[in-house]
């Protein structure tokens, strides 16, 4: 038995009206043909006051720019997950969460419907509670110390090839305990995969603590990661360091390689059988940590510059993983700007649902020296200037700006090039030279075997019989 038109109608209505979020249907010329009772409590108006009407007619605080469904309407791109404060026929001021899709048929823009969620109650009970904790305290509310790992796999986007197999190989580490190094240039997201591999693992509800070795001399770094006790020297007091804080957890050390040799000694200890002595006392702990270390430089290349232990080394290498630079992953740029798009959206409150195909010839152009985190900074960068719904090349850095059609190549660029071919022709010819043996190929060299055979890696070159 087939319902008829009349009957569909009211069927579809009754379905739609007995869902809890706000739906609002516009044709075309932004005339609202659907409005459920969710809708009108939001906006505090009644079904019949906004059928049959203009969408700018019934909420005078909207216009062109910040109404989604008319932006839907002129672009024909959904708009997911946005944020939109306005203020209702009653003069309240509504918060709400909204995805924005078009009605298309065919080729033909029809029309638009937006799905939206009241935030409203949410943000105000939020609001009272933090007004109420100040008047208990009697004072403004601090920031909360964070223990833990903020990031997970699901945070890493990337449809790389070589990068999901570097996931893949970080989501199996985070099953185990077993010591973890990471290996990236700068802005590549050391962090994001240490962070991610915690929040995968047993000890995801224990501390996550991470310390940049660089950024503290050997003094300061041996008393932060091992503690201090009171009396052992100038103004010292009992302090516990990073290792007991992170006892149960995961501590990560990022550039271990600035630190000096003797203290690589000391960390080698540690990591060996888990005992830890505080700085000036004499009682030990045994403290239950997982380690992952990071390095901006390759671990073989330090070695060779006697910047890391090889004992060392081999101890923290259990499980390696080497973060392809962003120049290397080129199908991602556009992928990760658009993210990035998404998340100031959220951050700005603004609108913007596309980018420029001249902006995306622009960015996949560029080398990025500074990886991921430079492209974000740059689409931080358009965000702040873009007014419309679209980012063109007037909003990127005037660096990217000037970048022509056919990329022209920067010294800096130029000369890594030349290096990077002046090393393969070495190699190649050494291992000639060698028959093709990599022991006395790197001999020739005076490089360790180790370290000729991550180069022939890196640069793909395989033996020639």
């Amino acid at each position: 038995m087939f319902l008829k038109p009349f009957e569909t109608k009211q069927m579809l209505e009754a379905i739609l009206g007995s869902i809890d979020e706000a739906i609002h249907v516009v044709n075309s010329e932004g005339i609202t043909i659907y409005y459920n009772q969710v809708a009108a409590t939001n906006d505090g108006s009644n079904i019949e006051d906004v059928l049959g009407k203009h969408i700018l007619d019934v909420f005078p605080s909207l216009n062109k720019q910040s109404s989604t469904l008319l932006k839907v309407i002129q672009n024909g791109k959904p708009i997911f997950q946005q944020t939109q404060t306005y203020t209702n026929i009653k003069g309240q001021l509504i918060d709400t969460v909204n995805t924005t899709l078009p009605i298309q048929v065919g080729d033909k823009i029809i029309g638009a419907v937006e799905i939206a969620k009241d935030l409203t109650t949410v943000k105000k009970l939020s609001q009272t509670l933090m007004d109420l904790q100040e008047k208990v305290n009697n004072k403004k509310s601090k920031p909360v110390p964070i223990m833990g790992a903020k990031y997970g796999f699901d945070d890493i986007i990337t449809k790389d090839p070589e990068m999901n197999r570097v996931k893949k190989l970080a989501q199996k580490a985070a099953k185990t305990s077993s010591p973890v190094l990471v290996y990236g240039e700068t802005g590549t997201g050391k962090e994001l995969f240490t962070q991610s591999i915690h929040n995968a693992s047993m000890r995801r509800k224990d501390p996550f603590i991470a310390q940049n070795c660089a950024s503290l001399p050997a003094s300061l770094l041996e008393s932060t990661l091992f503690g201090t006790k009171k009396g052992s020297f100038t103004g010292s007091v009992d302090r516990i360091g990073l290792f007991e804080l992170a006892h149960k957890g995961t501590l990560f050390l990022d550039e271990i390689n600035t630190m000096s040799l003797d203290f690589q000694t000391k960390l080698l200890r540690v990591i060996e059988d888990g005992v830890i002595r505080r700085v000036g006392g004499i009682d030990s702990y045994l403290v239950d940590v997982r380690m992952i270390v990071a390095m901006n430089e390759h671990p073989l290349t330090c070695i060779e510059k006697n910047q890391l232990r090889s004992d060392l080394y081999y101890r923290l290498n259990v499980f390696f993983l080497e973060i392809p630079p962003l120049r290397k992953r080129k199908h991602d740029i556009q992928l990760l700007a658009e993210h990035f798009v998404k998340k100031y959206n959220y951050s700005f409150n603004k609108l913007v649902v596309s980018i420029d195909e001249r902006v995306i010839q622009k960015l996949e152009s560029h080398d990025w020296p500074g990886n991921v985190r430079e492209l974000e900074h740059t689409i931080e960068y358009a965000m702040n200037l873009v007014d419309e719904d679209t980012i063109t090349v007037e909003h990127l850095p005037i660096y990217l700006q000037e970048l022509g059609s056919v990329r022209k190549k920067s010294t800096s660029s130029s000369l890594r090039q030349t290096l990077e071919q002046t090393e393969i022709s070495m190699i190649q010819q050494a291992l000639k030279e060698s028959n093709q043996n990599i022991l006395q190929a790197a001999n020739r060299l005076g490089i360790p075997r180790q370290t000729l055979q991550y180069k022939m890696k890196k640069h793909g070159i395989s033996f020639k019989n």
